[in-house]
């Protein structure tokens, strides 16, 4: 999940008269509109997602070795909003056949989740592979084939082995090498029956959450510097294991390779060119630091974020910048390296420099730039504090991408909403409603838009939230020892969505039991 940059709030009537000219101007119909009869195209994906370390559990067992966030919960107990762990979660790693069922129930083509690098490599290192690990997600994989649901790998979901972060961790300039490593033993293992992998996911939290401040693991909170040396690094790392996979496995096995961001819908406070500007800016810090070397023409990091972060350092006293940009042989083996935008979207934010404060540190990423966000007071928030309903906003994403780097194929990796938890989730409900006709929009406008994963498909350690926000489609009991997942009401919204590919506003479930459909 992302975390929100903070902001003042400032009055509805305002903003939203500004959000019918930024979000509706190319949209024919009114925005929010719910239009019946449209549907999705056959090949539309539809799956849900999660992530090792927030569902497997089992955080020691069967030879698997520990990673920073197994490190930080029994370190740092105080850093998790419940004093929670990770460390049995929904217990998936002894639970999946369960889990599968659920997808099975939902009627979903797909199911992105991901490995636990200290699982496969307890030290991180491919010197030692744990042969446990590999039958855990083998059984996985074969059990998801079983039922025609189509895995898709994430190899990095934020979980690095703690060895490695002792080294340095993605700062170090190794860390690619590393990355390759593993991302070999993966595909070795996995790519004759799985043909769809991501290589890491959402690259701003890990480099600007966990090095550049202290909101994700390892809790580095070295401004200014970490998330530039991260971005840098992490970069190359993806592109190694990019290009293993299309010049070794690809052309065996056949198959994709793609890169997931997190990209917030932003759009700017006023029609003026400053606004108009900042929103370029905040796009730049927040993800095109990560996917302008990817899928960008001349590839490389932003130019104005380089000048700027160049300016400011110089002004700080320091004897280079502190965002050092790619050599052109670097820009060209990054450049191309995904089959798809994967993005991650939330939430959304109005973005001015007049909003900008002195809140954040010096140097950090927030400050080079100088803008600040808000957001409108009708909103809904979530039960996340940076997470808040920003109208349209998946349609305003898809156009931010397609914009940026033309008919780029995306899928939505990730979309959902957060709660305190029940079973009767009308906002949860409300969302996924709102988000698959704003999907609808931008397939309208023929913005290539291939598939949609919803998160979470059942409640998870929310990070330093611990388990004080749901995600989930399907609730789970965490006070039972077998962690008894019992489905939502929008789980059954979703899978009448699915089964009919269309959103329609007046379904309700006819019963609370879910079932498994034929050929399911």
């Amino acid at each position: 999940m992302i975390s929100s940059l903070g902001g003042p709030v400032i009055p509805n009537s305002y903003i939203m008269k500004l959000l019918v000219l930024v979000l509706c101007s190319a949209v024919a119909l009114t925005c929010g509109e719910v239009r019946q009869g449209r549907k999705f195209p056959d090949d539309f994906v539809f799956g849900v997602a999660t992530a090792s370390y927030q569902i497997e559990g089992a955080w020691d067992e069967d030879g698997k070795g520990e990673n920073i966030w197994d490190y930080l919960v029994h370190t740092n107990p105080d850093a998790i909003a419940d004093r929670s762990t990770g460390d049995v979660a929904c217990d998936s790693y002894h639970k999946y056949k369960r889990d599968v069922e659920m997808l099975r129930e939902l009627g979903v083509g797909s199911y992105r989740f991901s490995l636990s690098w200290s699982r496969i490599l307890p030290s991180g290192f491919a010197n030692h592979v744990n042969e446990a690990g590999i039958q855990y997600y083998n059984n996985l994989i074969d059990e998801l084939l079983k039922y025609n649901i189509d895995p898709i790998i994430t190899l990095y979901h934020w979980d690095l082995p703690q060895k490695l972060q002792e080294l340095g961790g993605w700062l170090n300039p190794l860390v690619g090498d590393w990355f390759e490593d593993y991302a070999r033993v993966v595909y070795e293992h996995f790519s004759d029956r799985v043909k769809s992998f991501i290589t890491i996911n959402e690259p701003a939290q890990v480099c600007y959450e966990g090095y550049g401040t202290d909101t994700k693991a390892p809790l580095l909170n070295a401004t200014g510097i970490g998330e530039y040396i991260c971005a840098r690094n992490i970069a190359l790392a993806h592109a190694k294991a990019y290009h293993l996979y299309n010049n070794v496995y690809k052309p065996k096995y056949g198959g994709e390779c793609g890169y997931t961001f997190a990209v917030d819908s932003t759009a700017p406070l006023t029609d003026s060119e400053e606004d108009k500007y900042a929103v370029e800016l905040l796009t730049q810090q927040q993800w095109a630091i990560y996917s302008d070397p990817v899928f960008s023409k001349d590839g490389g990091f932003p130019k104005e974020l380089l000048e700027l972060v160049a300016k400011k350092s110089a002004a700080q006293g320091f004897p280079r910048s502190r965002l050092i940009d790619f050599t052109e042989e670097e820009k060209a083996y990054i450049r191309g390296t995904s089959d798809f935008f994967g993005v991650n979207h939330y939430s959304g934010s109005l973005a001015s420099p007049s909003l900008y404060t002195s809140q954040y540190a010096v140097p950090s990423s927030m400050d080079d730039i100088e803008v600040g966000q808000t957001v409108s007071d009708d909103w809904l928030q979530a039960a996340s504090s940076w997470f808040q309903k920003m109208p349209n906003s998946v349609y305003i994403t898809m156009k931010l991408i397609q914009n940026r780097y033309g008919d780029v194929p995306i899928y939505i990796t990730e979309n959902g909403w957060s709660s305190y938890g029940g079973i009767d989730d009308e906002d949860r409900v409300d969302y996924y409603r709102s988000a698959l006709e704003s999907a609808l929009d931008a397939l309208d406008e023929g913005i290539n838009l291939k598939g949609y994963y919803a998160w979470s498909l059942m409640d998870n350690f929310e990070w330093l939230a611990g388990y004080t926000e749901r995600f989930g489609l399907y609730q789970v009991d965490y006070d039972d020892p077998e962690r008894t997942r019992t489905p939502r009401k929008s789980a059954f919204v979703y899978k009448h969505i699915i089964k009919t590919r269309m959103v329609d506003p007046d379904y309700e479930p006819e019963s609370n039991v879910m079932t498994i459909d034929e050929g399911h």
